[in-house]
């Protein structure tokens, strides 16, 4: 049966307030410090992810919670105009999420007033999208304790669509993704989150740990690019050299692109290659989406890549 949607992303929307580069320390007292740049942009993994993957010709939902309020209609009417289809719960007793992104160099800290995102649940998530998705994603795992990953995702699985995740940070330091895990088909951490999240030394042993019973992991590994591990091989690929403005959901625009290589069954070395041109090209523009590549400016961007057995 026919898919209505390549692609349904649960999770996190709200706006982004990303300033910088900030300078060391920052500063209180009420002190007025002035930053070079300032943007109020689309953010949340979940959502960034979703807008990356339309921009590069998906046809995508978008599922969650934010509350009535102007940062939810913002949230709304970004999403739409970038050709995702919004399927976002109400909330009229807790405020839209918002998020102020602190950069400086390739690093930054981030400040989260989570709002709704304690609200969101599984009822905010249609049946009947589980149903019309080829495959569902899940973003900032963490953040949302009532969502039911593991439940949504064994419904999309019934369903016959495949599943990942992306952890995200764990603001409470216990990393716990058991029950969620068996029911995810790929993992889609940065370095730090994948070392975490398995206990291992290295990035190459964190990946191995999360491979198992034929589970696909993708480790996105800043300024040295990316490797993917399917229980058996090891793809090792560079990154992309671009004039970079900032890296605010340069991991987001990355899950969109090995998504999308994905479904499009690439093979395991361009798929690779596609998830880290759209991550790297992602940070040519302050915020996540501005600067979000097409399918056809990604592929023109592929770097090469190696692959070895682990």
């Amino acid at each position: 049966m026919p898919h209505d949607f390549d692609l349904l992303v649960v999770g996190d929307a709200n706006p982004d307030v990303v300033l910088g580069p900030v300078p060391d320390p920052i500063e209180f007292g009420q002190r007025e410090v002035l930053v070079p740049t300032g943007a109020i942009v689309l953010g949340g993994s979940g959502a960034i992810t979703a807008r990356g993957a339309a921009r590069l010709g998906l046809r995508v939902a978008f599922a969650g919670r934010v509350g009535r309020d102007h940062a939810g209609a913002m949230v709304r009417d970004l999403l739409t105009s970038s050709g995702v289809a919004c399927f976002l719960r109400l909330d009229d007793d807790a405020n839209t999420p918002v998020t102020t992104v602190l950069t400086r160099g390739s690093d930054r800290a981030i400040l989260t007033a989570s709002g709704t995102l304690a609200r969101t649940e599984a009822a905010d998530v249609p049946a009947e999208l589980l149903a019309a998705s080829r495959h569902v994603h899940a973003s900032s795992y963490f953040l949302m304790p009532r969502l039911a990953v593991p439940e949504l995702f064994r419904e999309a699985r019934r369903h016959g669509a495949t599943t990942s995740l992306d952890t995200n940070d764990d603001p409470s330091g216990r990393w716990d993704i058991g029950a969620v895990l068996a029911e995810t088909d790929v993992v889609l951490p940065n370095a730090a989150e994948a070392i975490k999240l398995t206990g291992r030394a290295t990035v190459r042993e964190a990946a191995a740990a999360l491979a198992v019973d034929g589970r696909l992991v993708a480790v996105k590994n800043g300024a040295d690019g990316a490797l993917s591990h399917d229980g058996t091989d090891i793809v090792e690929c560079p990154t992309v050299t671009v004039s970079t403005v900032d890296a605010v959901g340069a991991g987001d625009s990355f899950n969109a692109g090995f998504i999308t290589g994905l479904l499009h069954d690439m093979p395991p070395r361009q798929r690779l290659a596609l998830a880290v041109a759209c991550g790297a090209l992602s940070t040519r523009a302050a915020g996540g989406t501005a600067a979000q590549p097409t399918l056809a400016e990604a592929l023109g961007h592929l770097p090469s890549y190696r692959t070895d057995q682990s």
